[in-house]
């Protein structure tokens, strides 16, 4: 009877030898399919990192380009402002000219008359002298009749003499004051018509040039846009393959029989810092202070120092480790059930985890910092339910 039962263990022993090696051969392919998967899935995320890397640098280009942009709108917005005053003045010169030359021409026509006047008065004289024939002043005062009549004579002759002089000393004097205060008044008319234009050319061109930077500005705008579709498409891919990338290691993990490092279950998160933060920022509809635009703010920000150690909230696996976008550096956690906590603005060289490292409820992950989108240090804290992100408040109550 021993004898039977030897040979039948034996070959159940050989049966049960030959029928593990096809499950451990099932098991290792199956392993192998899924590192092919991941591999490539690690890949395509290196890609559409790069692509959003891009993006997000063209669009800091952008954007430094649009603010120099509007500095310089501000400049020539200036300087509009500066020429239409210089016109403004210059008005007021041109006005003022004008009145002077309104005065300057009313002198000239006294002066002129006044001249005229007293060259009639000279060509009277002249005139009648040569009517009545040529008498030297000698020839007036021999004629006199006695001594009395002498000195009137002479007297007469001095006032002649004297008026005569006068008014040749009057004329000469006025037609220089006519003659300079033309040349006077056409030099300043002059030079404002030349300021006058010359402001009224500098304030087209700037005109034209403020026209041309809104144009520009515009353009930079609409390229913002496109590239933040661009970045925020990336982000998106990004996720997705994060998500493949979780489900592959759940299912390897499965296929290798290794413990779930899922153990969230519903419940109280832990707190992502050693102490607890001021919210200086909180899941609400706001404007972003980098882009000055309006957003959804998807987590909660809590005010803390460089270096700030940042904890995992619950046990879970690494399913990101690397920049993103506006988060800048940034860590996702997968806690199981759809449940995923993000970390975001750590700072250079402080992501201590990297894919596929299994953490622990309180583990220190990563260091505070201030990259991408951030004003300073603080900790961007999320939490997404099936990568929805939803309010992280009541996860930490």
């Amino acid at each position: 009877m021993k004898k039977k039962i030897l040979p039948l263990v034996l070959t159940l022993g050989i049966a049960a030898s030959v029928a593990a090696v096809p499950y451990a051969g099932y098991a290792a392919s199956t392993t192998d399919k899924i590192d092919q998967q991941l591999t490539q899935l690690k890949k395509q995320k290196a890609d559409a990192q790069q692509k959003s890397n891009e993006a997000q640098n063209q669009i800091t280009k952008v954007q430094n380009e649009k603010d120099q942009t509007a500095k310089d709108m501000t400049t020539l917005l200036n300087q509009v402002n500066e020429a239409s005053k210089r016109l403004t003045m210059l008005n007021e010169q041109i006005d003022q000219v004008s009145d002077t030359l309104e005065s300057n021409a009313k002198q000239l026509d006294e002066a002129v008359a006044r001249v005229q006047s007293r060259d009639s008065m000279l060509k009277s004289r002249v005139r009648l002298m040569y009517m009545n024939g040529f008498v030297s002043y000698m020839d007036v005062l021999l004629s006199a009749t006695n001594f009395s009549d002498f000195l009137n004579r002479v007297e007469a002759l001095k006032a002649i003499v004297s008026q005569d002089k006068s008014i040749l000393e009057s004329n000469k004097k006025d037609k220089e004051t006519v003659a300079l205060k033309k040349e006077e008044t056409e030099k300043q008319l002059e030079q404002v018509k030349v300021l006058y234009a010359n402001a009224d050319a500098l304030r087209d061109d700037l005109q034209a040039k403020e026209k041309a930077k809104e144009v520009k500005i515009a353009s930079l705008s609409k390229q913002e846009k496109v590239l933040e579709d661009i970045s925020e498409e990336s982000d998106k891919q990004i996720t997705q393959i994060a998500k493949q990338e979780a489900e592959l290691q759940e299912k390897k993990r499965a296929a290798s029989k290794a413990k779930s490092p899922f153990t969230y279950a519903g419940g109280k998160l832990g707190y992502p810092l050693a102490a607890q933060a001021q919210i200086t920022s909180d899941f609400v509809n706001r404007i972003n202070p980098v882009t000055g635009k309006a957003e959804n703010h998807k987590g909660i920000d809590l005010g803390a120092a460089k270096g700030t150690g940042i904890l995992a909230a619950e046990n879970g696996s690494v399913i990101y480790a690397s920049w993103m976008n506006g988060y800048g550096n940034c860590v996702i956690v997968n806690h199981g059930n759809g449940l995923w906590t993000l970390y975001g603005h750590i700072m250079n060289d402080g992501i201590y985890v990297k894919i596929g490292d299994v953490v622990k409820r309180g583990q220190k992950i990563a260091g505070v910092g201030s990259t991408g989108q951030s004003t300073g240090n603080h900790l961007h804290f999320e939490v997404r339910l099936n990568e929805v992100p939803t309010d992280p408040k009541p996860f930490l109550r």
